[in-house]
This record gives structure tokens, sequence and C-alpha cells, in this order.
């Protein structure tokens, strides 16, 4: 570490070491401020500050009245994004398939595209499209958010369930309306996440989400977009790519 770094650096990077070589182990006590100072001699202030670098990242967490703590780090499930594409949900279809019980709730509504999702698919501004938000849980708990937008004319022409009954998938609507999707791309990037995705996948401070941005095109037309929203601290994705 250059010396010209700030002091509760070396505070910073001790801890995270020992978390992360197993010296400290989830649950494990964090020494206090006052114990930081004395061990690492440094001020208040850059203990104070150590912590809430620790925190952020999600290595520790606090209670109240009680201290800081080793914060547990789940195993990574993997997402196989390029299997069970003909199935209504490919995401719940992978999870089951690794022996998790899933569970599809979905609201559909209509709504204005805008500038973003115009240019996505090409559409008006002005464009009314199906909005279709989509929340997936295990045993009560939020495991991944959906929001898909698609034209409302292919929409009506073969409606998408509201309900968590609705077998066909996006592949399989279009192929009733005559349209052969020809290619699926995705756009992944890590972002803060927002308020609400926060307490709705009940996520620890300094975790990240995975925002997947989906496209299904028919040749030239992009007939359905998605932004698929999924915990970091949980899920790996994984592509397979054919050689």
């Amino acid at each position: 570490m250059a010396t010209s770094d700030p002091v509760y650096l070396r505070v910073v990077e001790d801890i995270r070491r020992q978390i992360t070589d197993g010296t400290l182990l989830p649950g494990a006590p964090i020494p206090s401020r006052a114990q930081l100072t004395r061990k690492y001699q440094v001020g208040e202030t850059a203990a104070r500050h150590a912590l809430r670098v620790l925190a952020t990242e999600g290595l520790i967490f606090g209670r109240v009245g009680s201290g800081h703590y080793v914060r547990e780090r789940p195993d990574l499930t993997p997402l196989h994004r390029w299997r069970h594409l003909e199935h209504p949900s490919p995401f719940v279809a992978d999870l089951q398939s690794q022996g998790r019980r899933v569970t599809l709730d979905r609201h559909l509504d209509h709504t204005e595209a805008g500038p973003a999702l115009a240019q996505r698919l090409r559409i008006e501004e002005s464009a009314q499209v199906a909005r279709v938000r989509s929340v997936y849980r295990d045993d009560g708990k939020t495991l991944q958010l959906s929001t898909s937008y698609e034209p409302a004319e292919l929409a009506s022409s073969a409606p998408v369930s509201s309900g968590d009954d609705d077998r066909r998938g996006v592949i399989a609507r279009m192929h009733s309306l005559g349209i052969k999707i020809t290619e699926i791309v995705e756009r992944v990037h890590t972002r803060v996440p927002r308020p609400g995705e926060s307490d709705a996948l009940d996520l620890p401070t300094g975790v990240h989400v995975l925002h997947v941005e989906r496209t299904h095109w028919a040749g030239e037309r992009p007939v359905e977009t998605s932004d698929i929203v999924i915990p970091g601290d949980r899920f790996q994705v994984v592509y397979s790519l054919p050689v």
C-alpha cells in the first residue's frame, strides 16, 4: 500500500484479508472502534471510516448495541442463461432443475414507450407497450425481479397472462403470430440497486445487482425487451458458447 493512501485503508485491508482467508469466520465479532484505534494506532475517525467501508463492501454488518460481525457469504447459484429457452420462464426451469421450488407472480399493464423503450423496440415514443412485472420467489424469499415490454399490438394478438399460469413463453407466443425469433441478445452490467429493489430483494448494504437487458429479435425487428434484476451476492450468470 502506498504511503500516501488514507490511514483507514490499512485497517480495511487487514480485516478484509482476515475475512477472505478464513481467519475471521462468518458471525465472528469485529473489534470495536476503540479496539481498532489501539490495535492499528489510528484515530477514531479512521476506525469509524474503516468499519463503514467494510459494511459497504458487504463484508460485515452491525447490530445496534452489540457491534459489528462478519457477514455470511452464500455460495453463488449458477444461472445458465441459454438453457430452457423454450420454457415460458427459463429462470424458473433452471432453478427447478437444481431442486429449487420457485413461484412466479406477474402483473400486466400498459404504458407509453417513452424515449428509452422506443429506441430498444424501434417504435414511436408515444406507442403503447404491454408491460409485465414479474417477481420470482423461493420459500417466500424474492430471487429475481423482471420487467418485460413488447408492442401492445403484439401482446393483444397473442395475450400475455397476468397470472402465474401462462405456459407460453416469448418464443412460443411469437410463433403463434407467425413471427420467428432468430436471436436473443443480452447485455449485462452491475449497478447499485434502487431503493425498491434493495427492499424487495432484501439486499445487504454494499451488495450490487446484476442487470440483464434482454431483447428477443425477429430478424432485424426487436419484438420484446426485458430488464432483469438479479442479486449479486446470490447468483452468478453462466453463458455457454458453442464452438
